[in-house]
Parts: structure tokens; sequence; C-alpha cells
């Protein structure tokens, strides 16, 4: 078997598990997707190939219900997460992959304690907290392809139904993806062998998660599928750090 198939072979069930907490979340696929796959591919290919399942995945889940969004929240943020994914690509394309390792595992172990021992809309905070989540999740979601959570942390603390907050959520993340779409076609991260192909089958994958997310949906609750995935995120964190420390040069499947 080649390592080309090997390494699609290995990227579908990822995408498939990202695709499952996005739906039924309306974020987090990058938390998910990005620290396993950097376990087998650099952290700049990973970002390529899950940028385009991400900007699928948002554009089926975030068109669903546009109506209950936020429409003033997603304005506050927007221009922040463009200045944030304008900062973000320029520290990417400069940083050593050991180091990249080292600060996405620290990103998701920080943020898997925050989502273990916060309780979600317990105290409401200003509005004006949003140009900081904007630009926060700007930076994320371009180095770590993981631009949820500041947006996810902002909303919860914000007057927001369930409803209001999955949509306002997804098209926010639409729309950040996009912009990390449009960097790293600027570039060249997607014009690296191997990323189209490899996005094409991780899509696939990412399609039929999300189709079971939507059946299980009504089934789950959000808070604890949260709690859950913020454990695993964890386990994930640590183990990212403990490589990236103790195996600056290890091998991978492929390397594009």
């Amino acid at each position: 078997m080649s390592s080309e198939i090997t390494l699609i072979l290995t990227l579908m069930p990822i995408a498939f598990l990202g695709s499952l907490v996005y739906g039924v979340t309306g974020f987090g696929a990058g938390l998910v997707t990005i620290p396993l796959a950097t376990h087998f591919v650099p952290l700049p290919y990973a970002l390529a190939v899950f940028v385009l399942v991400d900007f699928a995945s948002a554009l089926r889940i975030g068109l669903q219900n546009p109506q209950h969004a936020a429409k003033e929240e997603i304005i506050r943020m927007l221009p922040f997460v463009l200045i944030g994914t304008v900062t973000g690509v320029t520290v990417l394309v400069n940083l050593p992959r050991p180091a990249a390792m080292l600060a996405l595992g620290a990103f998701i172990a920080l943020y898997a304690i925050y989502a273990l021992v916060s309780r979600p809309g317990a105290t409401l905070v200003s509005r004006h907290w949003a140009y900081l989540a904007g630009f926060s999740g700007g930076i994320t979601s371009t180095l770590f392809g993981a631009g949820g959570p500041p947006y996810a942390i902002y909303l919860s603390h914000r007057p927001l139904s369930k409803e209001q907050f999955r949509a306002t959520i997804t098209l926010t993340t639409l729309f950040s993806v996009g912009m990390r779409l449009v960097a790293f076609v600027i570039t060249g991260l997607l014009l690296k062998a191997g990323v189209l192909l490899a996005a094409l089958f991780a899509m696939l994958a990412a399609m039929v998660g999300l189709t079971l997310a939507s059946l299980a949906f009504k089934h789950v609750t959000r808070e604890f599928l949260l709690r859950l995935v913020a454990a695993l995120l964890l386990a994930n964190g640590i183990s990212l750090i403990a490589r990236a420390v103790s195996l600056p040069d290890m091998p991978t499947i492929a390397n594009p």
C-alpha cells in the first residue's frame, strides 16, 4: 500500500470524528482533527487539508438556520477575526514544527481544562469582549485550525438561546474558515502535493459524520458532548506536548 493511500485512510476517520463533534455543537472540529492529524503529518499540511473539509462542513451546517443567528454579535467579531487571521498566517509560515506542535498541545490542553471546569452561561459578559474573541479566534483558527473555542467562550456568556448560540457560532466559523482558506491560498499552503486529493476523501468521510450527527443531535445534549470532548482533548494535548519535547524530529506517515 502506497504512503499516499495510507495517509488518506488515516485522515478519513479523523475527519469523520471531527464532523461528529461539529455537527452536534456547531464548532470544535479542528480541536479533534488537527491534534490527531499532527501525530502523522506536519501541522501546515494538516491545516491545509482540513481547511477545505472545515469549509465544506461549515457551509452544510452554517446555512441550515441562519435566521436564528445573533447578527450583531457576528458583525462585532468579524473585523477582528480578519486581523487575527492575518497575524496568525504570518506566524504560521515561520514557526518550526516542534514549536508548532508544542504550542498546539498547550492550547488544546488549556482549553480542555477550561471546558471541564467552567459553567457556560453562569456569568454574562459585556459585548465589548467580542473584539478579543474575534481576534483570538482568527489567530487560533489559522495557527491550529481551531477558531471555535474563543467564539464559544464568548458566546456562551452572552444572553443567547441554544438555537441562537449554534446558529451564531456556525456562521462565525463559516466566515472565519473562509478567511483562513483565502490566506492559505495566498501563502501557497493549499498547493502542496497531495493536499487536494486527501481533502476530497476527508470531505466524504466528514459528510457521513455530519449526517450521523444530525440524527444524534436530538438525543445527545451539547453539554455532555462538550465535557466528553474536553476529556479527550486534555489527553491529546498532553500527548502532543510530550511528543514535541521528547521527539522533535519524529517520523511521519507522509512528509508532503
